[in-house]
């Protein structure tokens, strides 16, 4: 073998040897940092859920504003959001605006998943009509989704969400719905308004989730579709004719802004009773059963002890709590006396409960409640009546039949007894009519701040012709004498209409014109 020079071992020994540790040392480290990207990744937790929606931390809600045709993963939901994606689809970039629909799309609670499907059916069908069948009035109407959880607690980043859209191509021009009147929804509202964002509300009836209570203007922007619960209870007082030394009261405590102001409104009409309210003590989410019913048993108890001239309970509570209330009265001792239960809109969750005691109702028992709107308060309506309209009724009801298929459906299954579906199309046409009035001559697309200034100008003849009733809105953007279906349930399943109340004790004038 021949012996290696110098230079050549000079050459392997100095360079090419420590050059080949080098190297491999290098491939080494890359393989490593590789690997940790490679698990990093892997162990990433992705938190979108859709084009606008997410899970915060901590949480497994998808919440946020869907753009998209996103349904939440309800499939009860995905024929109205197909439609709307489909709607959506058609517009031309530049010739829209938006309007969100917020309300709680990642409920469980089978009740509140009906309503909410109904009020997005309701929605979508007065979006296809303000872009098709409004004679060509501008802008069109976008319809998003915006979800703040099943109990609003992410009520902050969707509103933060909404505030961004007022300044992109989305031009964001109200928030509809906002469902249930709750303290996350309260705030959520005061927010949206204090950004300078129109809210429609659609269901909620808080005296203290309103303007105008003492003379002030808490949410600046704020319209409403439905009564306040002080309006309900005149209008159930001016049908019923409660007596205060009949009636007893049943109430929720310590209450949310829906009930505490129902349990006011009824505590108001009750002045000089001789009986002590009965409270109850619910969970903090109130679609949860708790152990109210142990109460409600204990209360039944005292109810038959009451002279035999009390047949009235006035009930300020949510439906959950109402449903284990009226189940109890099924039970009770005393099945030979006649009791009415008395209470608001909650009652309308009831009319497809399952959990429901139907029985309860066949045993001198009989439950009515102030609906948000129902399909049979317009039927017999003369055309000279005041307060609503037949016509107003069955183009709605004309909708729903085409909704059942293209072009402009199918939306799924539809109700229209509860007034959800009713008190959605409303309140979304009362968004765009805010919205086209301040559409100025010459502009595509009117300032955020103009659209809420417009709902003072939504009476006389401006007034809106809702399919639940006229809406007339008076200084504050409240609805002035608005028309309140008292509704019953029946034994069989369902519920029927008994007849329209009104919160002045009688429909509005023709002008329809708020007093001062």
């Amino acid at each position: 073998m021949a012996r290696r020079g110098v230079g050549t071992w000079v050459r392997e020994g100095v360079w090419e040897i420590p050059l080949r540790r080098y190297l491999a040392l290098l491939v080494t480290v890359a393989l490593l940092v590789g690997l940790v990207f490679a698990v990093r990744t892997l162990a990433h937790d992705d938190r979108s859920c859709a084009a606008g929606v997410v899970r915060p931390e901590g949480s497994d809600e998808c919440v946020g504003v869907a753009t998209g045709g996103y349904d939440f993963g309800r499939p009860q939901f995905r024929d109205a959001v197909r439609a709307i994606e489909r709607e959506n689809g058609r517009l031309k970039p530049g010739r829209y605006v938006t309007v969100a629909l917020m309300l709680p799309f990642t409920s469980t609670a089978p009740a509140n998943l009906a309503d909410i499907q109904h009020q997005l059916q309701g929605a979508y069908l007065a979006q296809y009509q303000a872009n098709h069948q409004s004679n060509g009035e501008a802008p069109a109407i976008r319809l998003v989704l915006a979800n703040p959880g099943a109990t609003g607690d992410h009520w902050q980043l969707t509103v933060d969400e909404l505030d961004g859209m007022t300044r992109t191509a989305d031009r964001l021009r109200a928030v509809a719905g906002v469902g249930q009147s709750t303290d996350n929804n309260k705030k959520a509202v005061k927010e949206l308004t204090r950004r300078g964002i129109p809210v429609v509300g659609s269901s909620i009836t808080a005296d203290d989730l309103a303007n105008g209570q003492g003379g002030k203007d808490p949410f600046p922007g704020l319209a409403r579709v439905s009564p306040t619960n002080t309006d309900e209870a005149r209008a159930l007082a001016s049908f019923a004719k409660v007596s205060a030394g009949r009636a007893l009261l049943v109430y929720d405590n310590p209450g949310d802004p829906y009930t505490r102001t129902l349990q006011s409104a009824f505590t108001a009409l009750l002045k000089g009773s001789r009986y002590e309210p009965r409270p109850f003590y619910p969970p903090a989410d109130r679609s949860k059963e708790g152990t109210t019913a142990n109460t409600f048993w204990e209360i039944t108890q005292i109810l038959c002890s009451t002279p035999k001239s009390t047949d009235t309970i006035l009930f300020a509570g949510r439906h959950t709590q109402l449903r284990q209330f009226i189940n109890a009265l099924g039970g009770r001792g005393c099945a030979d006396r006649k009791f009415t239960v008395l209470t608001g809109d909650e009652g309308s969750y009831l009319s497809g409960d399952k959990k429901l005691d139907r029985g309860a109702l066949e045993h001198n028992l009989s439950v009515r409640y102030t609906s948000l709107a129902h399909p049979d308060a317009w039927k017999a309506a003369p055309a000279s009546a005041t307060g609503g309209s037949a016509k107003d009724a069955q183009d709605l009801q004309r909708l729903v039949a085409d909704g059942r298929r293209g072009p402009v459906g199918p939306i799924g299954s539809v109700a229209l007894d509860d007034g959800q579906l009713i008190i959605g199309y409303d309140a979304v046409r009362l968004a765009v009519r805010g919205i086209r009035m301040a559409t100025h001559r010459g502009s595509a697309t009117p300032a955020l701040a103009t659209v809420g200034h417009e709902w003072t100008q939504v009476q006389g003849a401006l007034r809106l012709g809702g399919a639940g009733g006229w809406i007339c809105l008076d200084a504050h953007g409240n609805p002035y004498d608005k028309a309140v279906p008292i509704v019953e349930l029946v034994p069989e399943g369902g519920s029927r209409f008994v007849k329209t109340a009104w919160p002045e004790g009688k429909p509005p004038g023709k002008e329809c014109l708020p007093p001062s």
